[in-house]
């Protein structure tokens, strides 16, 4: 049994009553509200797995863990009536933006099959809020629907969740895409950076499961397992799933400061640290994935500028090099102030899609997208994180991501990457595949 203490905290926000809790075992204490999300009709978790913000911003309000269960209200599908659900409820709200709701935000189109089927947008009021920023623990909780004895006796009974582990045996992984079709595709986006209509643009293909029952709460552990991230998230909406292994930040607004973390340029890991480092360091000096990550980092800062005071937008770090478990990753970092007169909404409308997962320019670049690749990308290249009451928000951008329609038993995932002049078709199928190896692993599926 897990033993709690409680330390009541005495400020009071938007009906919302918070006290300190201190699981004994927190890594455990994660799995069991993950798996508390089974009796929930909703549920959105984010784990950024004690990885430290980039020393190269300072932000006060950095969140290693965020779990919302239980949907109070909600907001599905429209994005202009979000600003005014969150003006109204005053509280924290959890959810996802969909790739698709480009098509709210500009005259585009999504015709491709969709095999999962999310709305395009969700965001919901949690009843349960639990609160980790990597060294204390908090519960929020709405003292018109729980008393706080309610809210622990719902945390003991956590304890009685088995956690149950799946054997994943004969999964046979389906290609939307052949090899010999990824090829024509990326010579076809080639042809069209060529003649001048685009200077990059972020093709991707899916993979498919069919026929297969799985407990995603389970894969989502093993996915944190095989390639912790830290922007991980995890979705529960009714029969519909997501789990993710995110490395990358699509925006963060922290009072009036906001801060977007575009990732181009990718390489292997070695268990071999000599062949790990001439992997890095030839990321490093990539002329190649310097130009792509350049392209984007410049597209950030045209969108950031749309809604920053005059003057502010700045590059705070260009083409740095992270490592995660699976590969070494270029990130660039971008920040500006808001401006006085633009809010929290305006934000993310001038900014969505995120220039890493389109392209340059980024309107002719999701024309492209349509006409070449051939699924729905959904949820996929979208975003899931929160909104805070006072307005403020941290949102990853949704890649290395498995989706799961439990109805349907069928699983997704999709995998892409930049394709600028230098590109070559067989190399970025490479690049592609290296991408998937963690879902990969997950399935026990061999490249």
């Amino acid at each position: 049994m897990t033993k709690w203490q409680t330390v009541v905290f005495s400020y009071f926000c938007s009906m919302r009553q918070y006290f300190e809790i201190h699981p004994n075992d927190e890594q455990l204490f994660k799995q069991q509200l993950c798996q508390a999300s089974r009796n929930e009709g909703t549920a959105v978790i984010l784990d950024g797995n004690g990885f430290k913000a980039s020393d190269c911003i300072e932000t006060t309000n950095n969140y290693d863990f965020i779990a919302g269960l239980q949907s109070v209200d909600s907001c599905s599908d429209d994005i202009e009536k979000l600003g005014a659900f969150h003006d109204e409820c005053q509280d924290w709200l959890l959810g996802f933006l969909a790739y698709d709701v480009k098509n709210q935000l500009e005259d585009l189109v999504s015709n491709n099959p969709d095999r999962i089927g999310m709305p395009d947008m969700h965001f919901f009021r949690p009843r349960y809020l639990f609160l980790n920023d990597g060294k204390s623990w908090k519960v929020g909780y709405l003292d018109e629907m729980d008393t706080k004895d309610d809210v622990l006796n719902y945390i003991q009974d956590l304890n009685h969740i088995c956690l149950v582990e799946e054997p994943l045996e004969n999964i046979k992984l389906n290609h939307q895409v052949s090899h010999q079709e990824y090829l024509q595709a990326i010579e076809k986006v080639l042809w069209h950076i060529q003649r001048g209509d685009i200077y990059e643009l972020n093709y991707c293909m899916e993979f498919f499961i069919h026929d297969v029952d799985l407990m995603p709460q389970f894969i989502y552990q093993r996915l944190k397992e095989v390639s912790p991230t830290p922007f991980s998230s995890f979705i529960k909406y009714h029969d519909k799933f997501l789990m993710g292994a995110s490395p990358e930040r699509y925006l963060k607004k922290e009072g009036s400061q906001l801060i977007s973390q575009p990732i181009k340029g990718t390489s292997p890991r070695d268990s071999n640290w000599f062949i790990d480092n001439s992997n890095k360091q030839y990321l490093r000096k990539s002329e190649k994935e310097q130009a792509e990550n350049i392209m984007i980092t410049d597209l950030v800062r045209n969108d950031l500028s749309r809604v920053a005071k005059r003057g502010t937008v700045k590059v705070d770090e260009l083409c740095g090099i992270y490592s995660f478990e699976q590969v070494h990753q270029m990130i660039s970092t971008v920040s500006c102030q808001l401006s006085d007169e633009r809010n929290w909404m305006d934000a993310i409308k001038t900014s969505f899609p995120m220039g890493s997962m389109t392209g340059a320019p980024k309107l002719s670049a999701m024309e492209l997208i349509e006409e070449f690749e051939c699924s729905k990308r959904g949820v996929y290249s979208g975003a899931v994180g929160y909104v805070s009451p006072e307005g403020d928000f941290d949102f990853n951008v949704v890649i290395r991501s498995i989706l799961y329609n439990r109805k349907k038993q069928c699983a997704s995932f999709m995998v892409g990457g930049a394709i600028t002049n230098q590109s070559d078709p067989q190399q970025e199928y490479d690049e592609c595949l290296l991408k998937a190896s963690a879902i990969m692993k997950v399935f026990n599926i061999k490249n």
